[in-house]
């Protein structure tokens, strides 16, 4: 009982920690902040930090991975419903990434600026992790390809780029203030993504 006790106090205090340090990395930015600003933010000693983390980059390396795997984890599971129409299955995927940010705003800021948008070592670092997320997208599309829903004068990796893209830009709009955020805009930016993407994907869409 005692170690059981243990052990939940220390997974406590490192999701304290990476709590504290979202809200950091997102007010001051990566590169803006040192590991003693996580530590003050958190309510720890300096110390502490760095007994759970090697480094800050360790921090933001397992604030991506955590949100990323949760991401693919659920293209993964909307990819394997055969019984949902590939439009419908794209709609899933831009709501859940949309009410990400909706519901943790602080922790898509950072993943975005400083990770997937970011033209730094995290960026390439991660690479191999964030095709994961576009390769399911792509399979989505061509199953509609062969199923004949969508035509295949484009590919499906570049369709699911654009498809990531947009999204990650409405997200980057609302990071920076650039587009209005509420209830309304948040179901808006669901369907428009989708309409904006299938539109063009849409068999029955004249090839340009």
């Amino acid at each position: 009982m005692a170690a059981t006790a243990r052990a939940q106090a220390a997974a406590d205090r490192r999701r304290q920690i990476l709590d504290a340090a979202v809200r950091v990395f997102a007010r001051q930015g990566f590169h803006g902040c040192r590991v003693s600003d996580i530590a003050d933010e958190a309510g720890v000693a300096y110390g502490l930090v760095y007994h759970y983390f090697r480094s800050k980059e360790e921090v933001l390396d397992t604030l991506f991975l955590e949100r990323w795997d949760v991401l693919v984890a659920t293209i993964d599971e909307v990819a394997a419903r055969e019984d949902m129409a590939p439009r419908d299955q794209l709609h899933v995927i831009a709501s859940f990434i949309v009410d990400s940010y909706r519901h943790d705003p602080d922790l898509m800021k950072v993943i975005i600026v400083e990770v997937t948008r970011a033209a730094n070592s995290f960026g390439r670092t991660h690479l191999v992790k964030i095709r994961e997320a576009y390769d399911g997208i792509a399979g989505i599309v061509e199953r509609a390809q062969t199923e004949g829903t969508f035509k295949s004068d484009v590919t499906p990796q570049y369709a699911a780029m654009a498809f990531y893209g947009t999204i990650e830009q409405v997200l980057t709009a609302w990071i920076f203030d650039l587009l209005p955020r509420g209830q309304d805009e948040y179901e808006q930016a669901k369907r428009f993504v989708v309409e904006t993407v299938c539109g063009g994907l849409d068999a029955g869409s004249p090839a340009v």
